[in-house]
C-alpha cells in the first residue's frame, strides 16, 4: 500500500481525535504512523496492515484504561458550593468588611458574608447576589432592583 494513504489516514485520525478528545481514534493513529513507517520502507501491504491493526489493538486496550484514568483524574471536581453563585441571599447580620463581620442566608444556611467593594456596607434584610465563594465566605453585592 502507498505510504501516502497511511499519511492520509494518520492525519484524519489525528484530526478526529483533536475534534472529539475522546481517547479513541488517537490509537489507531498510533498504528497509521506504524504501518506508514513500513509502508516507506517497502514492505508488502499484508504485513502493513497485520502491524496496523496489531498496534492500534494493542494500544488501544493496553493504555487507553491508563489514559482515561490518569486525564479524568486531573478534572477538578465542581462541589455544591459552585451552584450558589448567581443566587440570592437575605443580609442577616450587617456586611462590614473593614470590621470583619457579616452573614447572610441562603438555602436556609448561614454564610459569612463579605462585599465585591470594602467601602460598601450592606444592612440587615436586604437582598443581595451571591458573586463569587472564595473559602467559606460568599462575596455578594446589593441585588439590583428588576
Amino acid at each position: 500500500m502507498d505510504a501516502m494513504y497511511w499519511l492520509i489516514l494518520l492525519i484524519v485520525l489525528v484530526v478526529i481525535e483533536i475534534i472529539t478528545l475522546g481517547l479513541t481514534t488517537i490509537w489507531f493513529a498510533g498504528g497509521a504512523l506504524a504501518a506508514f513507517v513500513l509502508a516507506m520502507l517497502d514492505v508488502p501491504p499484508v504485513i502493513q496492515w497485520a502491524v496496523f491493526c496489531v498496534v492500534s489493538l494493542v494500544l488501544l486496550f493496553g493504555t487507553r484504561p491508563w489514559a482515561l484514568r490518569f486525564f479524568n483524574s486531573q478534572k477538578q471536581e465542581k462541589t455544591n458550593v459552585d451552584s450558589l453563585i448567581g443566587k440570592t441571599a437575605v443580609v442577616t447580620a450587617e456586611i462590614h468588611n473593614l470590621e470583619g463581620r457579616g452573614e447572610v442566608l441562603v438555602n436556609g444556611l448561614t454564610w459569612t458574608a463579605r462585599t465585591e467593594n470594602d467601602s460598601e456596607v450592606i444592612s440587615g434584610d436586604v437582598p443581595v447576589e451571591i458573586i463569587a465563594v472564595e473559602g467559606v465566605k460568599l462575596i455578594v453585592r446589593k441585588k439590583k432592583e428588576g
